[in-house]
Order: structure tokens, then C-alpha cells, then sequence
């Protein structure tokens, strides 16, 4: 019986791993150093769970929620290269395809850039018909391991991009990204989501054969799952064709987790880990969604990203007399923190000088002590006080003035946090709350959405049922039992500047994952 789920969750300093059972108990967990090669941590935290179960093959699923996207685009490395179409002209020539991005990383994905006769005004009418003779000039001429097209108005209709995407692949037998399933309105941004998600194709095929390999080595029959950036799952098969939406996954899953974990459904959820503090809202169990567009690498983009803010503050934050970080020994605070036995000062350090120890550390305030100056404790003391500081800052800019919601503190590092917080109307620190990001990806369910413009006429209901339909078409594509998808969040907003009425319609669906 394939009764158990694993969720393993790859952070910057750690990689947790939890099995939960037919009930959602954890029954076993485990946190390894994340490595630089991150695939090795994710081996060694799975590892590390098998061993603390009887029976391997009592495990059904592995939900993965994974950083490789991120630092791909961070570090530049291991993008593919792109070629990106734009279909607008003559409308959108003023502004080319990728001009507002930094110039390393437009180098490192660029295969080169062309807009081309096709496209929509708002209204739905064409700005000019589809010239896909000028689709295949511009790729003859190019060298490109993807290809992303963008439409203008394509939530709307993405009849145009469509019918590119088939001439791609009937003809040059190369991956396409569409922006009509990555971005919402707002062209210059959905453009560029689109073609981050096409450079990494390559990328997501090697999270997903180190996955299925490391399964397959350890002999588990368990189907694999990739957590996404709104708390939600997805196959791997549908992953391969939107790596982007794992971009944000980390956060997502810890305030999923911790919505799980402290059965609250509204609340801040503060998550420190050993380099930084992530701070994010739930609002009916999920993530708070931004309202902005989100950059990601020195680029913006329009695709739905849990409404987070970081700060420098970790269980690694190196002290220093004069100042707190922003620096973190990372995942080396296991050697080099003072408790440790190590010659940095850090903020793990700073915390149990103050009387905030994490279970299993009885013995860290005797190791402190042995060894702490007059003035060695004045700094750790400085530090806590700056630290408590921050946080109630964060806070304070996270509720926007309400201080009825609750807060929970989650991750390897919650223990840094004091009992009390001005802000919120307690502190909740639940069980488990030291892996939530595991517990959130193991718990996930699987979801899909729709972002379009529906005419506001007598039809307009019609519109909104098919736009439902459509958004749980894809839930069921992501891994959701068809059975069990819901609606989840409906946003209709008017479009009083049009020639014709018309509502933009945001559907989100949400199911259970499928047997």
C-alpha cells in the first residue's frame, strides 16, 4: 500500500526532507547541508528519511521543491539559448524584445530577436495578420536551442501563438514556450517570463533526471512532483514545459507548511533559514499573492509569485562589533559558529546568549559560555537587539497596520525569534516548524489558472464558466483527480476604457493529486 509522501524541499543553506503517512503525521525528517552541486544534498536528505522507515515501498509520491531554476538565473549558468518572436508589429517596434534586461544575461540567452506582423488589440481584432513566411526567415537565420513567442494580447486570444508554435515544432523540431500559459496582461513582462522559461528547459530536464534517477537507484516506485511558486504541484512532464513557475517554490512551500503545521489559515509567516528571513502572508491557507510585478535575476516579469520579503537575517549571519551581516557562513555554521566550536561570531550565537535555544541545543549556552569576554557578550547582546529589530520592521511592512493576525515561525532558524512581537497577536511555533518547507511540498495540492479579458455583455457568464473549465483543465494537467479540483479564487475586474465592455477574469483551480 502506497500510503506515504516524501517532500523534499532544497534551500540555500539546508535541504529538509520529511515522510508523511496516510494521515499527513510526520513520521520521519531530516535536514542535510545543501551541497554545491545541490542534486548531491537532495540525495543525501532522501537518504537520510528512507533509513527511518520500515518499508520503502510504501511510498507513492516525492514532491521536490527545488533553487536550480533561481540559481540558474542568477548565476547565469545553464540556460539555453532562445529565440524570441514577437508577434506585433507594427504596433510594439518601439520597444524591442529583451531591451530592458542586464547585458550578461541577455548574452548568456539571446539567440537573437525579431516582432513580426500578427497579434491582438484588446478588443480582440487583429493588429495585423499572422506573417508566419517572416517566423520563418528570422529562425533560418538563427541558432537556437528553444524558441518563445509572445503575442500581443495573447490571454485574450492566443490564437497567433498557437499556430507559431506548431510551425516550430512541425518544422524545426525545437521546444516552444507561449506566453499565453506563462504571463497575465502586461506584454514587455510576459515577454520576458516567457523567455526565462524557454532558457531553461535545459535546466529542468536535469532536475528532473537527477529526481527519477535518484528514485530509480533507490529502488522506489513513487511517482515525482515538482512544487511550484504559488504552493501548489505539478507533474514532471508539465514542469519540463513551465520551469519558471518552480522559481519561488522555497517560500510557497514553507508558508504552505506552516498553514499546515499551526492549522491557522491567516497569518505572517516568518521563515529563518541560515542565510536569510522570508516573510509572507497566508489568506485562506495560501500564499499572499504580489500585486507588483516580481524581478527575478535584474528582469521583471507578470507570472503570479508569493508576495515575500527577505531580509539578511539568518541563523549564519556573521556579528561583527560594529554591524550585523549581511554575510552568513551558510552551510558551514556547523564548523565555524562559536556554539560549534568554531571562531565566528553569528547570529546563532547572539540568540543563545540571550536564552533562545532550539530543541536539541541544551548544551550550546555551556559551550558559549566557556569561552565569552565581557565585551564578546556585549556584542551578541547588540546584535540580538538589532536583530529583533529588523523582524519587527519586516513585520510591520508585511500586516500594512494590522496587528490582529497571528504570526508563525518556521525554519531551522526560528528559534532566533523572541516570544513577544509588537504586530502580531502572538507567536506560534509549531511542531515540526523546522522542516514546514518540506512539510508544505509533501502536502501540496496540484493547481491551474486562467488570466484573460471576456467580453461584459449578456454572454459574459457563459465566458466565465469556459474560463473555469479551462482552469481546471489545467489543474488536471498539473496532477489534480479530476474529482476533487475546485475554484479557488475568482477575480473579475471591470475594463471601463474600452470601446466595448469588457472584465478581466483571474480563475485559479486546485485539486488533490490524482491515485
Amino acid at each position: 500500500m502506497a500510503d506515504l509522501r516524501i517532500g523534499i524541499d532544497v534551500g540555500g543553506t539546508n535541504t529538509d526532507a520529511v515522510v508523511l503517512d496516510a494521515g499527513g503525521r510526520v513520521i520521519a525528517k531530516a535536514k542535510r547541508p545543501t551541497t554545491p552541486e545541490v542534486t548531491d544534498g537532495l540525495r543525501a536528505a532522501l537518504d537520510a528519511v528512507l533509513e527511518l522507515i520500515e518499508d520503502r515501498e510504501r511510498v507513492g509520491r516525492v514532491m521536490l521543491g527545488t533553487t536550480h531554476a533561481t540559481n540558474a538565473i542568477l548565476e547565469r549558468r545553464g540556460l539555453g539559448r532562445v529565440a524570441v518572436v514577437r508577434l506585433g508589429a507594427p504596433a510594439t517596434t518601439s520597444v524591442p524584445p529583451l531591451s530592458d534586461w542586464p547585458d550578461d544575461l541577455r548574452k548568456a540567452v539571446s539567440a537573437g530577436e525579431a516582432i513580426v506582423p500578427g497579434g491582438h488589440y484588446v478588443d480582440g481584432r487583429e493588429i495585423s495578420p499572422l506573417d508566419l513566411d517572416a517566423v520563418r526567415r528570422f529562425l533560418d537565420g538563427v541558432r537556437a536551442d528553444a524558441v518563445a513567442v509572445t503575442s500581443v494580447f495573447s490571454p485574450a486570444d492566443d490564437g497567433h501563438e498557437r499556430r507559431v508554435a506548431e510551425l516550430v515544432r512541425a518544422e524545426y523540431g525545437l521546444p516552444v514556450s507561449v506566453s499565453c500559459e506563462i504571463g497575465s496582461l502586461g506584454l514587455l513582462e510576459r515577454e520576458n517570463a516567457t523567455v526565462l522559461n524557454a532558457a531553461l528547459y535545459g535546466v529542468a530536464g536535469h532536475v528532473t533526471e537527477a529526481l527519477v534517477t535518484a528514485l530509480a537507484e533507490r529502488g522506489l516506485g513513487a511517482r515525482p512532483y515538482l512544487a511550484q511558486n504559488d504552493g501548489t504541484l505539478m507533474t514532471l512532464e508539465h514542469a519540463a514545459r513551465l520551469p519558471v513557475a518552480t522559481i519561488g517554490s522555497g517560500p510557497a512551500n514553507s508558508l504552505r507548511g506552516a498553514a499546515y503545521l499551526s492549522g491557522v489559515a491567516d497569518a505572517v509567516v516568518v521563515d529563518v533559514g541560515g542565510t536569510s528571513t522570508d516573510l509572507g502572508v497566508l489568506a485562506g491557507g495560501f500564499p499572499r499573492e504580489s500585486a507588483a510585478a516580481v524581478e527575478i535575476g535584474g528582469v521583471l516579469t507578470n507570472f503570479r509569485m508569493p508576495d515575500i520579503l527577505a531580509i539578511a537575517l539568518g541563523g549564519g549571519t556573521v556579528v561583527r562589533p560594529h554591524g550585523l551581516g549581511p554575510d552568513s557562513v551558510g552551510y558551514r555554521i556547523g564548523s565555524e559558529a562559536l556554539v560549534f566550536g568554531g571562531a565566528t561570531a553569528t547570529m546563532t550565537d547572539a540568540a543563545v546568549a540571550a536564552g533562545r535555544v532550539p530543541p536539541g541545543g541544551g548544551d550550546w549556552p555551556e559551550r558559549l559560555m566557556g569561552d565569552m569576554s565581557e565585551e564578546k557578550a556585549d556584542i551578541l547582546e547588540s546584535a540580538v537587539t538589532r536583530a529583533d529589530e529588523m523582524v519587527i520592521d519586516a513585520v510591520d511592512r508585511m500586516t500594512l497596520g494590522r496587528s490582529d493576525r497571528p504570526l508563525v515561525a518556521v525554519g531551522g532558524g526560528a528559534f532566533l525569534l523572541p516570544d513577544h512581537l509588537p504586530g502580531v497577536s502572538r507567536v506560534i511555533r509549531p511542531e515540526h516548524a523546522e522542516v514546514a518547507n518540506a512539510v508544505g511540498a509533501a502536502i501540496a495540492l496540484a493547481s491551474g489558472r486562467v488570466d484573460t479579458i471576456l467580453p461584459a455583455g449578456d454572454s459574459r457568464a457563459d465566458a466565465i464558466e469556459s474560463a473555469k473549465e479551462e482552469a481546471r483543465a489545467r489543474a488536471v494537467a498539473a496532477g489534480a483527480d479530476p474529482a476533487g479540483v475546485e475554484i479557488v479564487d475568482l477575480l473579475e475586474v471591470p475594463l471601463s476604457y474600452l470601446s466595448e465592455p469588457a472584465v478581466r477574469v483571474h480563475v485559479k483551480a486546485a485539486g488533490p493529486l490524482a491515485r
